[in-house]
């Protein structure tokens, strides 16, 4: 898994990287370096080009996993301990929530994972440690999630302590903020249905703002993030008695 890491690491940071490269800097051998980018690529954290690994371009999920990868996976090992051997929790849509449910399903045994992401589903369906309740709804093909009144209806037949969510953006008037009305509307019904909601995401979400209102302070539980958040987000959270873990 560090090796794994560590090539995303170096793709993200040169964009294109040959494999003689990656085999000098990690000291294995070029065999071994062709398995990891086969086993990134089938993750769709890279593609591989003539002898090249090359970050990947857009905006879908796969692409946003490689960006910030290594900050994104230290936030979700950091927020796998909160979760316990047996616990059920709700997982919502998101490239570092994808990765939390990979590292639950890694350290953790026995776990379920209610989402309605069909993308993190899809991540971790060849793990036997977690059990994957997934709800339905209207299907957002781009984004790979659920939405809508029909999962409503299905999450209120579960009530869990912990829901881990992420965001697009930062208001420190209005709170978190998203890019789409329905799937802010998914967390609104997490959030019911949970004791404690609990917001992953990495600094730079805390410069952007979204058109809509995900949720505001007084939902949130705890955020996990890294430690170039801005120092007014800081002061901000702390004010409205969030908890705030950085690492």
């Amino acid at each position: 898994m560090e090796r794994l890491d560590e090539i995303v690491k170096l793709v993200s940071e040169f964009e294109r990287i040959d494999v003689n490269t990656l085999s000098d800097r990690l000291k294995v051998s070029k065999v071994t370096i062709r398995k990891d980018l086969d086993k990134l690529e089938t993750k769709g954290l890279l593609r591989r080009e003539h002898g090249y690994a090359v970050l990947n371009s857009g905006d879908d999920l796969n692409v946003r996993l490689s960006f910030h990868y290594d900050t994104k996976r230290r936030i979700a090992q950091e927020a796998a301990k909160i979760v316990q051997d047996n616990e059920t929790i709700m997982i919502e849509s998101g490239s570092t929530c994808a990765l939390l449910a990979e590292e639950i399903c890694r350290t953790k045994k026995n776990v379920k994972i209610i989402t309605n992401s069909y993308f993190i589903a899809d991540y971790i369906k060849q793990t036997d440690s977690c059990k994957i309740i997934l709800l339905g709804g209207e299907f957002q093909k781009d984004s790979q999630v659920t939405v809508g009144p029909l999962l409503k209806e299905m999450i209120r037949f579960f009530h869990v302590e912990h829901a881990f969510v992420g965001t697009d953006g930062y208001d420190e008037n209005l709170g978190f903020t998203g890019k789409d009305l329905m799937r802010s509307e998914v967390v609104q019904y997490m959030s019911e249905a949970s004791d404690r909601m609990i917001v992953l995401t990495d600094s730079s979400k805390f410069t952007r703002k979204g058109i809509v209102k995900r949720f505001g302070f007084k939902q949130i539980a705890q955020v996990v993030t890294d430690k170039a958040i801005p120092k007014e987000a800081v002061e901000r959270l702390k004010a409205a008695d969030i908890k705030l873990t950085l690492i």
